[in-house]
């Protein structure tokens, strides 16, 4: 692992932030693993206090458990915020493209179609890179919804989004459930571009109904059947 930088982050709590996210999301701390702080400290070049402090932010975000006794351990994966998640998105994924077709500048045009370009759908067992450019496409197309808030709650779910991603992809995808997946990014640029609100909801809301979330809110409530009911 690489020494802390001085920039871009402010302290090191900030580094220690990013680099334990990094490390979540990219799986090499797997859900529900307890995280040797002194190890782990040691390993990105910090001290604990630091990387307490990271931590504590990481609880914040729902990705680190911690208690009492100030043990900590990669939040355990679960059906309910997995079922959770598909509901909230089902929701405000096409409401985000419906909106951005409506809105879109010309500059929010220019970076959609930067996003897209060069992307394809999600290996089984994807890069902490691969997953950020999906992410900036999808983030692209939230922007130009011009609802802050709107930007806000679906920027804030995909962290925990991107856990349960990585967890379908345990389950190796179709060539052609990929290429499916590559023709409805094609279609959500397309249809934002040209103004069609209507097509765009429509197609995300396909686009959410067979995601990785979807499949994986479905496996996790087949293995986890306590976790309680619902629609996945």
């Amino acid at each position: 692992m690489s020494e802390p930088a001085a920039e871009p982050y402010t302290t090191k709590a900030d580094y220690a932030y990013v680099r334990v996210k990094e490390l979540i999301l990219s799986g090499e701390l797997i859900p529900g693993s307890v995280i040797a702080q002194a190890q782990l400290a040691r390993g990105i070049g910090i001290s604990t206090t630091p990387l307490r402090e990271a931590l504590r932010r990481l609880k914040s975000e729902g990705l680190v458990e911690l208690d009492a006794h100030r043990d900590a351990r990669v939040a355990p994966l679960a059906a309910e915020e997995a079922r959770d998640l598909l509901e909230m998105r089902r929701s405000l994924d096409p409401l985000a493209v419906a909106l951005a077709a409506e809105r879109r500048t010309k500059s929010d045009i220019a970076e959609i179609r930067a996003t897209v370009e060069g992307l394809k759908p999600l290996p089984g067992n994807p890069a902490y890179e691969q997953l950020v450019a999906h992410r900036k496409f999808h983030a692209a197309l939230y922007f130009a919804s011009h609802n802050d808030l709107l930007i806000q709650v679906l920027d804030s779910l995909w962290d925990k989004a991107d856990r349960y991603r990585r967890f379908a992809l345990q389950v190796e995808r179709s060539q052609e459930a990929r290429d499916r997946k590559a023709a409805e990014h094609e279609a959500l640029v397309e249809y934002v571009i040209a103004g069609d609100a209507e097509s765009a909801a429509a197609v995300m809301r396909e686009h959410i109904d067979t995601s990785l979330g979807a499949q994986a809110a479905w496996r996790l409530r087949k293995y986890q059947p306590d976790q309680g009911e619902g629609d996945a």
